[in-house]
C-alpha cells in the first residue's frame, strides 16, 4: 500500500506539531514542521535587523533568501530540532518575539513560494506528516488525509503559557492570548494562502481532548482512510 500524505492545518497553539510528530512516529512516517521553517526565517529577520517597527525589509530579505538553509535533525531520543544555517535554533524560534513576527514574514509571497517548494520536495514520495497553515490547501492539495485543528483562544493561550513556563522562559498569559488573537486575524486574512479549512478536511476541536483521546482519534481516521472509508 502506498504511504499516505497527511496534512494537518489549523490555528496557532493548537498542538499541531506535537500531534503530527506523535502520529508520524506511530506510523513510521517522516515528520516535517512547516511552521518551524517560517519561524526560522522570522528569527533570521530579527537577528539581521530586517524587521523594524513591525515592518519587514522585504527587499533585504528577498536578496538573502537563497542563502538560507533550514534543516531538521532528529536526535536518538526521537526529538527533532530545527537548524538555521547550521545552528540549532529550536529554542529560539519558540520565543514570543518570533511568534509576534512570524505572521508578517510568512505572509510575504516570495517567502511562501520558497518554503512551499521545499515542503513539496520533502513530501513527494508520501509517508509524510506535515503540519502548518496551508498544507492541505496549497502544499499538498491531493493529500489522502487532511485534518483541520481548532480550539478556543483561551485554551490555546493556556497551553502556550504552560509550555513556556515548563521550559523556564518568562511568560505573560495576557501577552500570549493577545498574540494568538492577532495571529488568527492575520493568518485568516492574509492575501497569500490564508488559513482556511480545505473542503475535504476533517475538523478536530481538541480543546477538551486528552492526548490519549486525540491520538486514538487520529489513528482511527488514518485506518479508515487506508481502508477506503470516509
Amino acid at each position: 500500500m502506498k504511504p499516505l500524505t497527511i496534512a494537518i492545518d489549523g490555528f496557532s497553539s493548537c498542538g499541531k506539531s506535537t500531534m503530527a510528530k506523535s502520529l508520524a512516529q506511530k506510523l513510521g512516517y517522516t515528520y516535517i514542521d512547516s511552521g518551524a521553517m517560517y519561524r526560522a526565517v522570522s528569527l533570521y529577520c530579527l537577528r539581521e535587523g530586517l524587521i523594524k517597527d513591525g515592518n519587514v525589509d522585504e527587499v533585504g530579505l528577498q536578496q538573502r533568501m537563497s542563502a538560507l538553509t533550514i534543516e531538521f535533525v532528529t536526535a536518538e531520543n526521537g526529538q527533532s530540532s530545527t537548524y538555521l544555517n547550521g545552528s540549532n535554533v529550536e529554542r529560539a524560534i519558540r520565543s514570543l518575539e518570533v511568534s509576534n513576527a512570524v505572521s508578517r514574514v510568512s505572509a510575504l509571497p516570495f517567502v511562501r513560494e520558497t518554503l512551499v517548494a521545499l515542503q513539496r520536495k520533502a513530501g513527494v514520495t508520501g509517508g509524510v506528516v506535515m503540519d502548518g497553515r496551508d498544507i492541505g490547501t496549497v502544499v499538498f492539495p491531493n493529500a489522502e488525509v487532511k485534518i483541520f485543528v481548532t480550539a478556543d483562544a483561551e485554551v490555546r493561550a493556556k497551553r502556550r503559557f504552560d509550555e513556556l513556563v515548563e521550559k523556564g522562559q518568562a511568560a505573560s498569559f495576557e501577552a500570549i492570548i493577545e498574540n494568538i488573537r492577532q495571529r488568527d486575524e492575520l493568518d485568516q486574512n492574509r492575501a497569500v494562502s490564508p488559513l482556511r479549512k480545505a473542503d475535504d478536511a476533517v475538523e478536530l476541536d481538541n480543546g477538551n481532548l486528552t492526548i490519549e483521546q486525540q491520538d486514538a482519534w487520529l489513528i482511527n481516521l488514518v485506518d479508515r482512510k487506508r481502508n477506503g472509508l470516509h
